[in-house]
């Protein structure tokens, strides 16, 4: 998944910087389910090492496996979610609330006739996450902090990843703006796209390559980028501060929210 490969490009570049200052990375990936993970932190718990960098997709789980981790004593940081408001524990990535509310503001713009808004959730197992639900709570409390949008008025449609084949037109009937809240919004831009239908707004996450194609099409508007590789160098960095500086580096780094259209989307350079 690209979103997951510019993490560890981030990870990797930190490693190889830090390197030379005795840092070195063991890495332990797991699938997007919660067997792979339970068999994954397993091996962490009994693996031993000075530093966790910890991705917390599978959201009871994470919070049980870090209660049994909590017994090292080794400095935990968790990139992308965010699952705990304990302070023994540090983070970097998105202010997931914040992105949602971002979301709202960039639907609301430009509105002057009743709008139709379409919460579009394609999930897999992953989305129960508090990520996911943090970006939907953050949108609807934008609304809510605007009350005077009252032109505004929404809809949730939920499918599985396996069942896109169940979409159909009457889903985005008299729908104006659709908001995506994780990175599968090129499946409904290509749905649109088959179908010929123009006009509606969609909002989604990340630069995947699908994203970005359906973004220079002006099929999808916006879309909310939070630099997966910055997390997972600022990731090992809070590591290296911790271990080797001995500093106490701040616990929380949110990585500012980039706001993509297809007239400021331009590649990084290699």
């Amino acid at each position: 998944m690209e979103y997951w490969r510019s993490q560890v490009e981030g990870i990797e570049k930190a490693g190889l910087e830090f390197s030379k200052f005795g840092i070195a990375l063991e890495y332990f990936f797991y699938d997007f389910d919660t067997a792979s993970f339970k068999e994954s932190v397993k091996k962490v718990l009994e693996f031993d090492c000075d530093g966790l960098l910890f991705a917390p997709i599978f959201y009871e789980d994470s919070v049980q496996f870090l209660n049994e981790y909590k017994k090292k004593n080794i400095p935990v940081v968790m990139i992308d979610s965010n699952i705990s408001n304990e302070d023994d524990h540090a983070y970097v990535g998105q202010d997931a609330f914040q992105s949602g509310y971002l979301a709202g503001r960039l639907i609301s713009f430009a509105v002057k006739n009743e709008r139709h808004v379409l919460i579009f959730k394609i999930t897999r197992e992953i989305e129960s996450t508090s990520v996911y639900l943090q970006r939907i709570d953050g949108f609807y409390s934008y609304f809510k902090d605007h009350n005077e949008l009252t032109n505004f008025r929404f809809s949730e449609v939920t499918i599985k990843d396996s069942g896109i084949d169940q979409m159909n037109l009457e889903m985005f009937s008299g729908i104006n703006s659709i908001f995506v809240p994780n990175s599968r919004a090129y499946i409904v831009a290509r749905f649109l796209e088959q179908n010929n239908i123009k006009g509606i707004r969609i909002i989604g996450y990340d630069l995947l390559n699908e994203n970005i194609e359906y973004l220079n099409k002006g099929v999808i508007d916006f879309l909310i980028n939070q630099r997966p590789e910055s997390q997972g160098y600022m990731g090992i960095n809070y590591l290296y501060k911790k271990l080797v500086l001995q500093e106490d580096a701040e616990r929380t780094h949110y990585i500012p929210l980039e706001i993509i259209l297809k007239e400021n989307y331009f590649p990084a350079r290699k």
